[in-house]
């Protein structure tokens, strides 16, 4: 799909209604319009419309295998979305809503079967952003938005992400700024009996276990296999890559730089993603700090950014540090490893 031009509206914290009513039409009409969220741009469409969500994958490029999430801007809007909601599901809603908490809950008739591809489930989310909310409740409709990029590439966390990656390609971008938390939402399955946590983000595994009470069972899901829908964006597909190759190194710092050294030896221009407490111990054609290791909240921010940044370099290969799995630390794993496609070097 292709768009003559790609509109952009700028809004601030006031959220200017009249440019959000304007993106809204084009939704009501079946058109694809990217807006922030707190954790990263959302591509977003009717999620009633077959000829909206096909707009979506046709613009990222993206599997249609791979279901979308629902944003809401109400909860009333929930009754219309998804079936049945359980307890957990519902005390999960009033700790995290508005919030980076996706819920996968049994699919209601509101929605597209493109959306949930044709599963029985559905996932939904309410945002805690202001022009989110805004676009929403002005479209008056629910609305399927997986990341305004490229199937593959690194999430946007602003609009001139978006603009690098769909311009072109859709009908607008809602320009609110730098989004805030930087990875996409936690994704819990609330469809069975346990408690699933399909996609760690935002919201941590401690937190949730801490609003469902200790009787709760919360586990982890596997990744789907080949030939199997996943449940959750984020469980299947090789996701949030830069251009070059990247690899972990998990290890002292001394091990990092003996890659780089290697494949410097080979003629390859190479850059190393760290911390900014350990940027000047690497000597590398490109050096990013991503965040800081006192403050992974730091990282999970910059991640995106900074895999980005390395393409604007024009690296043949990236090393990147890792973190420790806790708190949003999992999150952050989670992306960096679906990043180098499972490329890590231990010592």
């Amino acid at each position: 799909m292709n768009c003559k031009q790609t509109k952009v509206w700028t809004v601030d914290n006031q959220v200017n209604r009249r440019m959000l009513d304007e993106a809204a039409e084009l939704l009501k009409r079946n058109e694809v319009v990217a807006f922030p969220t707190e954790t990263v741009y959302g591509l977003g469409g009717n999620a009633r419309s077959d000829e909206a969500v096909r707009k979506i994958f046709a613009a990222k490029g993206r599997p249609s295998d791979n279901p979308l999430i629902v944003h809401i801007s109400a909860l009333p809007q929930l009754n219309d979305v998804a079936g049945t909601v359980s307890e957990p599901a519902k005390r999960l809603m009033e700790a995290f809503w508005p919030g980076p908490l996706t819920l996968v809950l049994p699919k209601g008739r509101g929605v597209s079967e493109l959306v949930t591809a044709g599963l029985s489930t559905v996932a939904v989310r309410m945002p805690n952003h202001p022009a989110a909310l805004a676009l929403i409740e002005s479209a008056r409709l629910p609305i399927a938005a997986p990341s305004a990029n490229r199937s593959g590439r690194p999430s946007p966390t602003n609009a001139a992400h978006v603009k690098l990656d769909l311009d072109g390609k859709i009908a607008g971008i809602v320009d609110g700024g730098e989004t805030g938390i930087g990875l996409e939402s936690t994704v819990v399955d609330c469809s069975g009996d346990d408690v699933v946590i399909l996609r760690p983000g935002g919201v941590t595994r401690r937190e949730i276990a801490a609003a469902l009470g200790a009787r709760a069972r919360v586990v982890s899901a596997v990744a789907a296999k080949d030939g199997e829908a996943p449940k959750s964006p984020g469980m299947k597909y090789r996701h949030y890559a830069p251009h070059a190759e990247l690899t972990l190194v998990d290890g002292p710092l001394a091990a990092l730089q003996e890659q780089v050294d290697r494949a410097r030896r080979t003629g390859k221009k190479v850059g190393v993603m760290t911390t900014y407490e350990h940027e000047r111990f690497f000597d590398a054609d490109v050096v990013l700090p991503c965040g800081t290791s006192s403050d992974l909240s730091t990282v999970a921010r910059g991640l995106y950014r900074t895999l980005r940044e390395f393409d604007m370099h024009d690296v043949d290969v990236i090393y990147s540090e890792v973190f420790p799995e806790t708190g949003v630390g999992e999150a952050i794993m989670n992306r960096l490893n679906k990043s180098a496609a499972g490329r890590i070097r231990k010592r």
